[in-house]
């Protein structure tokens, strides 16, 4: 029988122990949260966040730039928030509009208050094994992974995708648990059968239901971290929601595995509340 690895859960459970953290400790935690200009996806995303952050005794402050905004007026309202004593976590929400270059405004936030773990110094201190803010998602997959698998020592784990948000910080994390990690990408030859070779497949490479189930190893785990919406022409004629593996035929051959939705998508938020309390915590 299959585990479904229910993130919304475990993730209702992190809310609840950083609230508690931060009565007990006596901690402010400030989150500000950076929306420029007007995508639908990025409004909902942030709605969530703010609802999230004062549930789990997190004080945020949204700041909502028009899509016109230049990366000078960006980086002016990040040096502010820099210097702020009371914000303990930036967070500039992606995408961004083309006239601002990403990079640049991600280098601009203090490393000290980037709990998107995106930063070149976090990125470098993670790759070198030292503490630093984990980026969100990643964080999240390692989380639920050990929900299903305590021990990964010695597992294999293949990584489908490399981007610099998911991929690459996730092989690390898993390098760190002692695991034999292979990353692959859009050139990797017989995709499938360095699947079936997995312990663990985390698939983040925004391709709806592109893992089949017959790639998926008798008793692997499985964290889908992607979220696409597609057409479901025969059942509804609306659109659904639905991951980067194939769920339904996964399912019979996995020990466990997340849903989409409902499995990493609410675990980023949750990790993002336990980044800003570490921040809150380290400065005191």
């Amino acid at each position: 029988m299959v585990m479904i690895i229910d993130g919304a859960a475990v993730a209702k459970r992190i809310r609840a122990e950083l609230a508690q953290q931060v009565l007990g400790e006596k901690l402010s935690p400030g989150l500000a949260v950076v929306l420029v200009g007007e995508d639908p996806a990025s409004q909902v995303y942030v709605r969530n966040k703010s609802r999230a952050a004062s549930e789990a005794g997190i004080e945020s402050w949204q700041h909502t730039l028009p899509a016109e905004t230049t990366q000078a007026e960006l980086l002016a309202l990040v040096d502010n928030l820099n210097k702020d004593a009371k914000v303990h976590g930036i967070l500039v929400q992606l995408p961004l509009p083309r006239q601002i270059d990403a990079q640049t405004v991600i280098a601009a936030i203090s490393p000290d208050k980037d709990v998107d773990g995106f930063h070149p110094v976090n990125a470098g201190r993670l790759s070198l094994g030292l503490p630093s803010f984990v980026p969100c998602t990643p964080q999240g997959c390692m989380i639920l992974l050990r929900e299903a698998l305590p021990d990964l020592a010695g597992k294999r784990a293949i990584v489908l995708g490399r981007s610099n948000i998911v991929g690459k910080p996730v092989a690390q994390l898993l390098l760190q648990a002692d695991c034999t990690v292979t990353i692959a990408h859009s050139r990797t030859r017989d995709l499938a059968g360095e699947c079936r070779r997995a312990d663990i497949v985390i698939a983040a490479i925004g391709k709806p239901e592109f893992v089949k189930g017959d790639w998926i190893k008798e008793g692997a785990v499985v964290i889908d971290v992607g979220i696409n919406r597609i057409d479901d022409v025969v059942n509804t004629g609306k659109t659904k929601l639905v991951g980067d593996v194939d769920f339904a035929e996964a399912s019979k051959r996995a020990a466990a595995i997340t849903p989409v939705p409902g499995g990493v998508g609410p675990m980023t938020i949750a990790c993002l509340l336990r980044n800003t309390v570490l921040g809150a915590r380290q400065a005191g």
